[in-house]
């Protein structure tokens, strides 16, 4: 359920809805539960309007920093949705990768600052916790569309709303039958701190399950359905929508999950229980409190968010080798993370709902390091293969079995696309994310392909990815199935299909040819 403060105005807003939706003449303006808002049309997207900041917590600013979100309260506050928000506070590392050389347009917008600054982002703020909507221009509260809320992935240290691949208006322009919602989060050591005066340190994951409540509540007013909410996310994002699964698999407020390139079944590091990694930030910066984890944690609180991220930042990126990394991300506290999802799966303890889990052929061609010697050439194929089975495959193996041996329906994809207008290198290939403007359709947006690069076929591919998606947001139990996609063990198959490979848009193949080189150890190919 949702929490008490939230169920006493669902009343207030169901007698409200009609009489916002007979009296507004006015299609960009939209009374909700904690406010009215007023949103905007990009002439290239007439027909979807969008609500690019409303907040669904409070700022987490002085004593609320490292505390959990706190919602916002009902309210008759009027706000203009124009602007995106700034992403939450992140470091942009001096080293050279893929990211922040060759595929910008993964990366949040910084306004003239260098992806290469080696400080904080300019962009970014403490004050973070918005969300973004788009919803067809013309849809009202009677219209009870399905949702997507996204979780944007960056490892649990970058990332945000305001991403240019990651802004679906193109797709939502096109199919006219979905809201789509994006959220940020609060990452790196401002959502996961750990430190030894805190009784909840993961609030990252908490900003997360705050929107997505936000989302319950409000996107009626929106003119979508709350019985159909898809929880969503990518990389990082999908390891956490992993994870709220697990830790409200009594209350989910989703119908779906969509877990792209990342499930909770990744290697989670033990519990930190000296808090080492935070004292020996709050130590460099002034906060020496050996045995007094509460003056400490005050004396941080009082320490510039820049500061912080930076000598975080820099620490790392000058490959200082110390016994303390400043590593900062979600920790078990068997509360929120878990230790051991694969007991949580043997216990029955997760949401029992339907689950699209997705790789890409070539995911850790990106990640790896980068090929500074010879970046024509690329990295090692073999280490790209290596730890692609490592960190992606299995994950996505492991968590499709034991969702099968309980009886969660679960659909399973490989995208093996590689277009140049998305892949300026060719080793490339299908990379971790590729798959993403896809299904966005951002990969045709203007200012963000090189002309002439997106062909015929790439827009066949990206169309029948978003009606498969569309599909499973309408009915994420059997919307696929009735597409003539089965479920990863439906009558005995291991399914999963296969995009656009070999000038193929769609393949149905075994999920063996690629779980086997993580199961049974045999060679992967990373272009099929």
């Amino acid at each position: 359920m949702l929490p008490s403060r939230i169920l006493a105005v669902l009343p207030l807003l169901t007698a409200s809805l009609a009489q916002t939706f007979s009296t507004n003449t006015n299609p960009l303006k939209v009374k909700a539960i904690t406010g009215v808002y007023t949103g905007v049309v990009d002439p290239e997207f007439p027909g979807v309007r969008q609500f690019r900041s409303i907040a669904y917590a409070e700022p987490p600013l002085g004593k609320r920093r490292w505390m959990p979100p706190v919602p916002i309260t009902p309210s008759l506050r009027h706000s203009h949705a124009n602007r995106f928000p700034p992403p939450c506070p992140q470091y942009l590392s001096k080293n050279l990768t893929t990211w922040n050389s060759n595929i910008t347009d993964f990366a949040i917008r910084l306004q003239g600052q260098s992806l290469l600054a080696g400080n904080m982002a300019q962009t970014s703020s403490e004050d973070c916790l918005y969300l973004a909507i788009w919803a067809p221009l013309n849809a009202t509260a009677s219209s009870k569309l399905p949702v997507a809320l996204f979780l944007p992935g960056g490892s649990f240290v970058t990332g945000g709303v305001d991403v240019p691949y990651q802004q679906p208006a193109p797709w939502v322009q096109r199919t006219q039958r979905h809201i789509f919602v994006a959220a940020n989060y609060r990452v790196n050591i401002a959502g996961f701190p750990w430190a030894a005066g805190l009784d909840t340190q993961n609030v990252g994951i908490l900003d997360q399950r705050a929107a997505l409540e936000w989302v319950y509540a409000n996107i009626p007013s929106f003119g979508g359905d709350s019985s159909r909410i898809t929880l969503w996310g990518h990389s990082a994002g999908g390891v956490a929508v992993d994870m709220l699964a697990h830790a409200y698999h009594d209350n989910p407020l989703a119908a779906g999950l969509v877990m792209q390139s990342g499930t909770a079944m990744v290697n989670i590091s033990h519990p930190d229980p000296s808090h080492a990694n935070f004292t020996f930030v709050a130590r460099n910066l002034g906060c020496h409190f050996p045995s007094d984890p509460a003056a400490e944690l005050s004396c941080m609180r009082q320490v510039p968010m820049q500061l912080i991220q930076n000598f975080i930042g820099q620490y790392r990126d000058n490959g200082t080798t110390t016994p303390v990394l400043p590593l900062f991300k979600p920790l078990p506290d068997e509360r929120t993370v878990f230790f051991n999802y694969t007991l949580r799966a043997a216990l029955n303890l997760t949401a029992r709902i339907p689950a699209l889990v997705s790789t890409t052929a070539n995911e850790q061609s990106t990640l790896t390091r980068y090929p500074l010697e010879n970046v024509p050439a690329g990295p090692n194929q073999t280490r790209v293969d290596r730890e692609t089975v490592d960190i992606f495959v299995c994950l996505a193996s492991n968590t499709t079995r034991w969702r099968d041996a309980q009886g969660l329906t679960t659909y399973r994809y490989e995208y093996a696309g590689n277009f140049s207008s998305l892949t300026p290198l060719g080793w490339m290939g299908a990379y971790h994310g590729s798959d993403v403007p896809m299904v966005f359709g951002t990969y045709d947006t203007r200012g963000m392909k090189r002309a002439g690069d997106v062909t015929g076929f790439q827009r066949e591919v990206a169309g029948r990815m978003q009606d498969y998606f569309l599909g499973f947001m309408e009915d994420p139990e059997g919307g696929l199935e009735k597409m003539g996609w089965l479920p990863w063990g439906r009558e005995g198959g291991r399914n999963m299909i296969r995009f656009g490979s070999g000038g193929v848009v769609e393949r149905r193949v075994s999920a063996d040819e690629v779980d086997d080189a993580c199961m049974l150890g045999r060679g992967y190919n990373s272009s099929p």
